[in-house]
C-alpha cells in the first residue's frame, strides 16, 4: 500500500457494510500494526484475549467495550487500552469506526 493511499479523512478509509464489520489493515510490520474497522450497529467481536497492549480509538459512532468483564461506553473522539492478557470484547451500540494500534512487545 502506497503512503498516499492513507492520505486524508481518517473515517473515509474504511466504508460500513450492512450487518457486517469491514477492515482495513493501515500498518503491519514487526512491531505491530494499525487497524482501521467499520461495525454495523450491533455487531461484536465476542471476548478474547491478545498477547500484546493496544489502544482502541473510536473515531465515530459509540461502543461498549468490556475488558476484565468490566463495560466502558466509549464515544468518538475517545480512547482505551487493551491491557495484555487480559480479556475484552466489545459491541457496537451504533454504526461505528475504530482504529485498533497493537503493539508487540
Amino acid at each position: 500500500m502506497a503512503t498516499t493511499d492513507l492520505n486524508g479523512n481518517l473515517a473515509g478509509l474504511v466504508t460500513y457494510s450492512d450487518s457486517a464489520i469491514v477492515s482495513r489493515q493501515l500498518i503491519k510490520n514487526a512491531s505491530g500494526n494499525v487497524t482501521l474497522f467499520a461495525f454495523d450497529k450491533d455487531e461484536n467481536l465476542t471476548e478474547h484475549t491478545s498477547p500484546y497492549e493496544a489502544l482502541v480509538n473510536i473515531v465515530e459512532g459509540k461502543m461498549e467495550i468490556k475488558i476484565g468483564g468490566e463495560p466502558y461506553v466509549v464515544d468518538s473522539g475517545m480512547i482505551i487500552k487493551l491491557p495484555a492478557n487480559v480479556p475484552h470484547g466489545l459491541v457496537a451500540l451504533e454504526k461505528t469506526k475504530m482504529m485498533l494500534i497493537m503493539i508487540k512487545g
